[in-house]
């Protein structure tokens, strides 16, 4: 199986730019890269209903982060405050980094 190329990590300052959450704004706290989605903070929230089991768990309705579809996210440059594109530049020694393709900004340091 060909696993996609992410462009947004883990712990990333993203924007939503599709959907009922349009406009709001959270960190990725996990990366599902086999189905190409993401675990905002805050954000995408969803009920679930679950039955007491045993002494330990309670029932009741649950809320939890729900995942979303990594193209409805754009990354949120820090310099620019704005969701931006972000391009791939090699640096000294080798590594690789992303940038902000508006100002230049880097990302991985």
């Amino acid at each position: 199986m060909i696993v996609p190329k992410n462009h947004i990590k883990k712990n990333d300052l993203v924007v939503v730019t599709h959907g009922r959450e349009k406009g709001k704004s959270g960190r990725v706290l996990k990366v599902l890269t086999e189905k190409e989605r993401l675990i905002i903070e805050k954000i995408n929230f969803i009920k679930k209903h679950s039955r007491p089991h045993g002494q330990q768990r309670r029932g009741g309705i649950l809320e939890k982060e729900a995942p979303l579809h990594i193209s409805n996210v754009m990354l949120l440059c820090e310099k620019c405050n704005k969701p931006v594109r972000i391009g791939h530049r090699n640096l000294e020694g080798g590594k690789k980094a992303r940038f902000c393709k508006k100002c230049g900004e880097i990302f991985d340091k």
